[in-house]
């Protein structure tokens, strides 16, 4: 009725320069109005609750995630509330799905309360509780307003401040702060220690509310309770809606029977695990368990956001600052003709410019006007332009940087999916075990064997086949063996029709001794190459697995050996199996009898070494090989021989060295005899005559020295230039 009579109310009006409207057509259009009115009111009198459009279909991802559907009947213009934990707001937000399938009168619209910061919240109210301020402080900031102090000597007054004092103590301990409120009362200044007030009371009614309810938002901000969504649809009749959403979920898990008998033939037996975490019941939704790594992340979109902004003063508040100058009148002006020519920049070079502009800006603090207020505009240019230019800059190199690219992530899986025939009720807070797989199995009981697993004993397993038609996700699997329990395994995610092995306990019937076998290295071929000598050598191994059966019946033992790239397997010929790194090879072990397999690879490596770093010794074995074509051998014997050449080079000159030093010596010797003779003696004669003989000895080896290094230059030339010319295979 209140809407009808403001319909009324409006009516009654007369709008100048308007006619005047008949009152029988605006009493039927009020009468249209009001009905509508009054069906609105009524279909809006109680919002449709979670029961009004039930969950009816779920499906669990195996990445965290799970989708809810809820679907449902309306009538008329309805709302349905649905009821959230606050932090489950931001993956409703991002993911939420509305429909009128049958189609309404708009749009479907969707409501929440929004979440300020606590902060920026509190900062609106006129008493300030962002801090957690204390009593004294809170007063502090009431300075002005009218209280009510009961204390000893009750007082009513303005509040003229807080103030702390020493006190001195009653004993011989420090004096210690206390606060004291000073108030303008009727009566003059009154002063109260704060401990003596036991109670205070705003005066100001407003004030009072705004306190209260800054205390509440307060409250709020610690509360975790659900929160409301409301969603409206709008329009007339009964229709079909549908919500859809997705929700942090932990992943669904899957486990394993396998029951095994004496005639290879087996039972599969697999469930799934399901949890319900959320804070409601499902009774008989269509659930569907999806085994897949679709991408999924949190963005927090509940939260708002407030975008800092730049304080930008009036152009006229510059000239009021006062202005300090320097001396140097030049640097002055060029500080001035620097930036007009940004100005000219900016004006003639349009948003690129612009950009570069603002970003120097940044880069140094700030602007470079005076009183940090930003430069003057160019023509036809706003400051509050150039800098919004310069953010949206910014704001993409921020977004450029923040992309990033999905890589090789190693085996993802494949996606597929297990549709729960029977719809599913599942109590909040619970989980059950669900069928999805119950049938015969098709394996081959075996042993595998891995020295790096366990090196005496092989692991009792089965290949496991999948014809359940279905994919097996990963999950732990227990083996069951003459009705009784034989152990657990691992089943990774199975396609239909693919083979997986499967160990599940350790067979002590089985030992097995692995043991290398010494093998020689061969040198299989030479070559030169520009001064560099290029051998090739087959390097080979051995490993032999001695297996014994101490067991009653034969046993299909699979030997895994480890498989390297630069080795090539030459024994067994070809193995049962292989993976990305392992061979399998297959043994029969029979009981009582000891066997064995031998592994035999070969790898083929090439080494390359300088020739000149050869000595004669080094060379001659190569010479000596068979494994090297005469080709190879004939010019490494020219290359001995040119370096026997250089070698006796270098003897005669290191022998002409050695004999100079010892002349050297043996004068130093006559010059000290020499200085104890008289010089007209026969021995100081003959000393001078030998010392002359000696120096032209010098002379004529220090000829020869340098004959031969020459010589030796030149044949070491000749040596290194028909090195480096070698090319023989």
């Amino acid at each position: 009725m209140h809407m009808a009579r403001s319909f009324l109310s409006l009516s009654s009006r007369r709008v100048p320069g308007r006619p005047r409207v008949c009152r029988s057509v605006v009493a039927t259009t009020l009468t249209a109005l009001l009905v509508t009115a009054v069906s609105g009111a009524l279909t809006n009198a109680e919002p449709i609750g979670r029961d009004g459009v039930p969950l009816e279909k779920v499906v669990i991802f195996t990445s965290g995630v799970g989708y809810f559907q809820h679907g449902g009947e309306v009538a008329g213009d309805t709302t349905v509330q649905l009821d959230f934990q606050t932090d489950e707001i931001n993956d409703l937000l991002k993911s939420m799905v509305v429909q009128d399938l049958s189609g309404g009168a708009s749009a479907p619209t969707v409501s929440y309360a929004s979440r300020d910061p606590i902060t920026k919240t509190l900062g609106s109210f006129a008493i300030d509780l962002t801090d957690d301020p204390s009593m004294g402080t809170l007063l502090g900031r009431l300075r002005g307003e009218q209280v009510e102090l009961q204390a000893a000597s009750p007082v009513t007054g303005t509040i003229l401040g807080v103030e702390t004092r020493l006190v001195p103590s009653s004993d011989d301990r420090p004096p210690v702060e206390k606060e004291y409120i000073t108030v303008l009362a009727d009566d003059g200044l009154r002063t109260l220690p704060l401990e003596s007030v036991t109670r205070i009371k705003l005066v100001d009614a407003e004030l009072q509310k705004e306190l209260e309810k800054a205390l509440a938002v307060l409250a709020t901000a610690h509360d975790n309770d659900k929160k409301q969504v409301t969603i409206r649809f709008p329009g007339v009749g009964t229709r079909d809606v549908r919500i859809g959403y997705v929700q942090e979920m932990p992943l669904w898990k899957t486990s394993y029977r396998l029951v095994l008998d004496d005639n290879n033939q087996a039972f599969l037996q697999g469930w799934a695990i399901v949890e319900n975490t959320t804070d409601h019941d499902w009774e008989n939704v269509d659930l569907t368990l999806v085994s897949g790594r679709p991408i999924s992340f949190v963005m927090d979109l509940y939260q708002p956001l407030y975008v800092p902004r730049p304080e930008v003063q009036p152009e006229v508040y510059a000239s009021l600052l006062p202005q300090v100058y320097g001396q140097d009148m030049l640097a002055r002006e060029q500080e001035f003709l620097g930036r007009k020519a940004t100005q000219e920049l900016l004006a003639r070079s349009g948003p690129q410019a612009d950009a570069m502009a603002m970003d120097g800006a940044m880069a140094g603090g700030g602007y470079g006007g005076r009183g940090g207020m930003p430069p003057p505009a160019a023509p036809g240019m706003s400051s509050g332009l150039a800098f919004g230019r310069g953010r949206q800059k910014l704001s993409m190199s921020e977004a450029a940087a923040a992309t990033q690219s999905l890589a090789d992530g190693g085996e993802l899986g494949e996606l597929f999916r297990y549709a729960i025939t029977e719809p599913v009720t599942l109590a909040r807070q619970q989980s059950a075990m669900l069928p999805i797989v119950s049938g015969p199995a098709e394996v081959e009981k075996l042993a595998v064997y891995d020295e790096q697993v366990l090196a005496k004993h092989p692991l009792s397993g089965v290949r496991l086949k999948n014809t359940t038609g279905l994919s097996l996700m990963q999950g732990p699997l227990t083996v069951f063996e003459a009705d009784a329990y034989a152990g657990d395994a691992r089943i990774e995610d199975l396609p239909p029709e693919s083979s997986r092995l499967m160990t599940y306990a350790v067979d002590l019937n089985i030992e097995v001794a692995p043991r290398h076998e010494p093998t020689p290295e061969l040198l299989t071929g030479v070559k030169l190459a520009k001064g560099t000598l290029i051998e090739t050598r087959k390097l080979a191994r051995k490993k032999v697995y001695d297996v014994r059966n101490s067991g009653d019946e034969t046993v299909s033992l699979l030997v895994e050996h480890p498989l390297e790239a630069a080795w090539t397997l030459t024994a067994p010929a070809e193995p049962a199996e292989t993976t990305r790194d392992r061979y399998r090879f297959l043994v029969e072990a029979e009981p009582g009898e000891p066997t064995s397999l031998t592994v035999a690879e070969e790898q083929v490596v090439h080494r390359s070494f300088a020739i000149t770093n050869f000595n004669d010794d080094a060379i001659a074995v190569y010479i000596r090989a068979k494994e090297v074509s005469p080709a190879v051998k004939e010019a490494l014997s020219k290359v001995v021989e040119k370096k026997q050449v250089i070698a006796k080079l270098t003897r005669e000159r290191e022998n002409r060295e050695q004999e100079i030093a010892a002349i050297s010596e043996e004068q130093s010797r006559i010059r000290d005899n020499m200085g104890r003779l008289d010089r007209n003696s026969d021995l100081y004669t003959r000393y001078v005559q030998k010392f002359d003989e000696q120096e032209t000895r010098i002379e004529d080896l220090r000829e020869e020295i340098a004959e031969r290094v020459e010589q030796e230059q030149t044949a070491q030339a000749e040596l290194d230039a028909y090195i480096a010319t070698l090319e023989i295979e």
